[in-house]
């Protein structure tokens, strides 16, 4: 636990932050992967499954009750006690293991399962956000959020203005975050912030795109010098720069930046997060036990009957449908791998309770919860009928 206590300076001259290793993980890293949330909200508003009001209203619902039932079962073991201000711990859902757990019960689920899990997840990282945006943040200093505001504008105003170099919108977003870390604002809201003003728009269009490469393919082909190395041919080394500038032009700064971002979240961001906050204390004694119990049953039961509950209204009022392939039994197996929170939470669970003894048993609650809903999707997914798509 000390090293994870250890001050880190990072600064220049009289303009430096300290904060601990911890601290540095927590708000620093977090925000890298709530900017890839955002970045991946932004493409699924704009061109994926949440794009349509129609397309949206399944995941939405399965979304909404996947958060409310949870919290109201939080709720109703800690209603008067200290830990009520956990209730939006079992509403999250870690998207990375969901989907994990998925591919390895169920690698031949059908493709509008993933696609609903992918949505409904998404959808409860916007609701994640909108929670520690409003609940969990501390007392606003309103200088520095109107610095943050600012700063906002003037992203908002390269992306106007047509600039698709991500290097200023980083440069900017360092700016955003330390405005947004010294308002009381949670600092991770700055890397969701900062993802809707990544543009989406492209230099060149597809059509454009391919000509262009068919042309300078060709040029690469007339170009050979007999020897088969590029290295000693100029015009195949021109060809394939001229290429590599029309792959970028056709290329959205949002999918490049989510492109880049996917493994660095993956392999370093998580992992160090989960190091740094998932070391849970043995403890048997029974003290703050309706914590944890609120926390596990809300991810075990409360999210998958959330889901079921919001998808059979949505799909009897007839605004919405199941997915081809997916059955009522398999949804409730899929909205069990939902309950899989384990990270999500685990940082929920941190802004809650700081500093305090009430996080050690919510993180017991969050990883056997998250454990024994990944199993019961397991069971329920083995044992449910596989549909084709047209059934």
């Amino acid at each position: 636990d000390h090293v994870w206590e250890i001050p880190l300076t990072l600064g220049i001259v009289n303009h430096q932050l300290s904060l601990s290793l911890h601290e540095w993980i927590n708000d620093g890293l977090m925000a890298v992967f709530f900017l890839l949330v955002g970045l991946e909200i932004k493409r699924e508003l704009l061109a994926g499954e949440l794009c349509s009001v129609r397309q949206a209203t399944l995941p939405i619902a399965c979304a909404i009750g996947g958060m409310v039932v949870p919290s109201a079962i939080y709720l109703f073991f800690n209603f008067r006690g200290m830990g009520s201000h956990g209730w939006g711990i079992p509403m999250a859902t870690d998207i990375a293991f969901a989907l994990g757990a998925l591919n390895l019960i169920a690698p031949n689920a059908p493709i509008g399962a993933k696609v609903l899990l992918t949505a409904l997840a998404i959808v409860d990282d916007m609701g994640a956000v909108l929670v520690i945006a409003l609940f969990y943040s501390e007392a606003i200093a309103w200088t520095a959020l109107a610095g943050a505001a600012v700063t906002l504008l003037v992203l908002i105003g390269f992306n106007l203005a047509g600039v698709r170099h991500l290097w200023a919108y980083l440069l900017a977003g360092v700016v955003l975050w330390l405005f947004v870390h010294a308002s009381g604002v949670h600092a991770t809201i700055a890397g969701v912030a900062l993802a809707f003003t990544i543009p989406t728009n492209t230099r060149i269009n597809a059509v454009e795109f391919s000509r262009e490469a068919r042309s300078l393919l060709g040029d690469f082909d007339r170009r050979e010098t007999g020897d088969f190395l590029v290295l000693t041919s100029k015009g195949q080394q021109e060809a394939l720069f001229s290429l590599e500038r029309a792959s970028e032009g056709v290329t959205a700064p949002v999918l490049r930046l989510e492109r880049a971002l996917h493994n660095f979240s993956a392999f370093v961001v998580m992992p160090l997060f989960a190091f740094a906050n998932a070391g849970v204390k043995i403890d048997l004694s029974m003290q703050h036990l309706e914590i944890g119990l609120g926390v596990l049953v809300g991810l075990v039961f409360g999210k998958p009957l959330g889901i079921m509950a919001a998808a059979l209204v949505a799909v009897k009022m007839g605004i919405a449908r199941l997915p081809m392939g997916v059955s009522w039994r398999s949804l409730l197996g899929y909205g069990c791998l939902a309950g899989i929170g384990f990270t999500m939470s685990l940082f929920i669970a941190m802004l809650a309770f700081p500093d305090s003894p009430l996080v050690d048993t919510a993180k017991r609650g969050i990883v056997v919860g998250s454990l024994l809903a990944g199993v019961a999707g397991a069971v329920l997914l083995k044992i449910s009928p596989v549909l084709r798509d047209d059934q």
